[in-house]
């Protein structure tokens, strides 16, 4: 997928007002539209500029689009990594259901995920007092925490326009209870915590959708949890019982005779935790892996010839059946 430079398209520089950016739109829109322009190009320019403006007019997607693009080239090859999104305050404010069906597969790697939800938005006319919006965020978590729960400082950041126009970003820091059992996707609510009401009204709430850092030996799908399981040759061949180290405490595993590498084994009850007031604890799912010692000494490799004499083995007999 090739890099869009949004600020090119418009002809303004990365650090223009909300009043550039718009007069710079209406401008080439004016030379462009379809309807009027003798441009041989005027339609696919028209879209781009569209999709430019849709970005860079709107504080929070300028923000995080700003965020993306540093060090990227028009026409570069790009790919979003993934959670870049993560600390990044949103309002509900986000695109309805075709509203940008014309827009570059660009646009949509970046904004495909936010859409307009209900409730959200402004106040109803004719209404002196309304519920302030609700705001969501992303959040990075460790495992850990699912098993645990914790408090844990977490700082979000959100896109402001200051008194010229220009985009800031104001970040501030909330202490976020992590009730135990929390699985990847779950939404946190925090009462109070999205834009405050007019006149006079409650404020809306901030939720939080949780998804899980990376984890050098755990991933998390729902409430199960998968392991790469090391197994020595011996362990495989005669069967073992070994101990799997967990967030929540070591587990006693037992490993069949016969095992090879592929094999699934499923522990139940042993992944993530249920949550407070109800639910199941997920499974532990752990892929066996037979790991060959190397033979670097002459011990090791007098053992490997004494098998290869004895054991009359040939693990490629099936292939040739």
């Amino acid at each position: 997928m090739e890099f869009k430079d949004y600020y090119q398209i418009l002809g303004v520089p990365r650090d223009a007002t909300a009043e550039d950016i718009k007069k710079s739109f209406r401008k080439l829109a004016r030379k462009y539209h379809p309807d009027v322009s003798k441009e041989a190009d005027a339609e696919a320019r028209m879209k781009e500029l569209n999709e430019a403006n849709a970005v860079l007019s709107d504080p929070e997607k300028r923000a995080a689009y700003d965020q993306l693009g540093r060090g990227y080239q028009p026409g570069q090859e790009f790919r979003p990594p993934p959670d870049w999104d993560a600390g990044f305050e949103f309002s509900g404010r986000g695109f309805a259901p075709g509203e940008a069906a014309d827009f570059s597969d660009f646009f949509a790697e970046l904004f495909g995920g936010m859409r307009s939800r209900p409730g959200f938005g402004a106040a109803p006319r004719g209404r002196f007092e309304a519920r302030g919006e609700d705001h969501h965020a992303k959040v990075l978590l460790d495992i850990e925490d699912a098993f645990t729960g914790a408090t844990r400082q977490i700082s979000l950041r959100a896109p402001r326009s200051d008194a010229q126009g220009r985009l800031t970003l104001v970040e501030r820091t909330l202490n976020v209870k992590i009730p135990q059992g929390v699985h990847a996707g779950q939404v946190i609510r925090l009462a109070g915590q999205g834009a405050p009401g007019i006149g006079g009204a409650t404020a809306g709430d901030l939720l939080l959708e949780v998804q899980f850092r990376p984890h050098p030996r755990l991933r998390a799908h729902g409430r199960d949890l998968h392991l790469r399981l090391p197994v020595a040759p011996w362990e495989a061949a005669l069967g073992a019982v070994i101990s799997v180290e967990l967030p929540g405490g070591s587990v006693k595993l037992r490993i069949p005779e016969g095992a090879q590498s592929g094999r699934q084994l499923r522990v139940r009850g042993k992944g993530i935790p249920a949550a407070q007031g109800g639910g199941a604890a997920g499974d532990l799912l752990l892929d066996i892996e037979v790991v060959v010692p190397p033979a670097k000494t002459p011990q090791a490799r007098e053992l490997y010839e004494r098998m290869a004499r004895e054991l009359a083995f040939d693990p490629r007999q099936e292939e040739r059946v």
